[in-house]
């Protein structure tokens, strides 16, 4: 194990980039701070490359570096769970796919509003991102799209949403040709969403590569921006629909079969959740079930 001090004596110097500086931040000799990024060079190999008037990592070093933020990571991770008692103090950390996230954030913020000792960090991220994010145990809670076999996750539904086919509020979106005509927006599952759904509802579907293109964002808070507008129809999440602040100027256009995707919550399954997490999950589920 690297010495806790030789890592703080590198760590400052990483951030001030210069040894007298460090030196009189962590109240030590110059000598003192050379003798220890000496000591951890000869741990792990060169750290710096030292010009004139800078310091440059080196490959070891930037691996030092995310080293570091590691354990700091572990050590607050730490200090929560020892210091977990009542729910009511320290951060709760979750990481969502967006659509599932614009829906919970208001509620998260009603949660650290009602209850300020709480602060909840939450991230969007796509689901590779997510696994990793829980299984680094960077993120204590994840919502995923798609169930995960991996043996160090507890899995658990979380709740279920539909997809829906999104027109302008006065659009006609009876047939595969009224479609056409209004044509698609995209964003990054948009394909792949409006095949599983369209196909199912309309006899006429050819694909939806058919359809003319009428725009595209990656930011899911804005996809039923150019909907509103009369500029195309969308296939996106019930929860991003929900979440969206022009309710009047679109329309969902309902029919059967229905499209329903279950969301998965995840957490390590070495160790129970913190009295944090399980207080946010009651208090957020309700609200998920009656949006549904």
């Amino acid at each position: 194990m690297i010495n806790p001090q030789w890592l703080r004596t590198f760590t400052t110097l990483v951030e001030l980039g210069n040894f007298t500086r460090t030196a009189e931040r962590l109240d030590l000799t110059q000598a003192a701070v050379s003798q220890h990024i000496k000591r951890l060079e000869g741990e792990v190999g060169a750290l710096f490359i030292r010009h004139p008037r800078r310091l440059e990592l080196t490959p070891s070093g930037h691996a030092l570096c995310e080293y570091s933020r590691e354990v700091g990571v572990a050590n607050h991770r730490l200090h929560q769970r020892l210091t977990d008692d009542d729910g009511q103090q320290g951060e709760v950390s979750l990481i969502t796919p967006g659509s599932i996230g614009l829906a919970l954030y208001p509620h998260l913020l009603e949660i650290q509003r009602t209850t300020p000792g709480l602060s909840i960090y939450h991230r969007f991220a796509p689901t590779q991102e997510i696994v990793a994010g829980v299984l680094e145990n960077r993120f204590e809670l994840g919502i995923v799209t798609l169930p995960q076999d991996d043996p160090r996750l507890a899995v658990s539904v979380f709740a279920r949403e539909a997809l829906e086919l999104v027109v302008p509020a006065h659009a006609k979106a009876d047939e595969w040709a009224d479609l056409a005509r209004l044509g698609f927006i995209d964003h990054p599952d948009g394909h792949e969403m409006a095949t599983r759904l369209l196909s199912r509802r309309f006899p006429g579907f050819s694909g939806v590569c058919s359809l003319p293109n009428h725009g595209f964002t990656n930011q899911v808070g804005l996809i039923l921006e150019p909907v509103a507008l009369g500029l195309g129809f969308t296939v996106l999440p019930r929860f991003a629909r929900q979440a969206f602040s022009r309710p009047e100027a679109i329309r969902v256009v309902t029919g059967e079969p229905a499209v329903v995707d279950t969301l998965w919550l995840l957490h390590r399954a070495e160790w129970p959740l913190s009295a944090r997490a399980e207080r946010m999950l009651n208090a957020i589920k309700p609200v998920l079930g009656s949006a549904h």
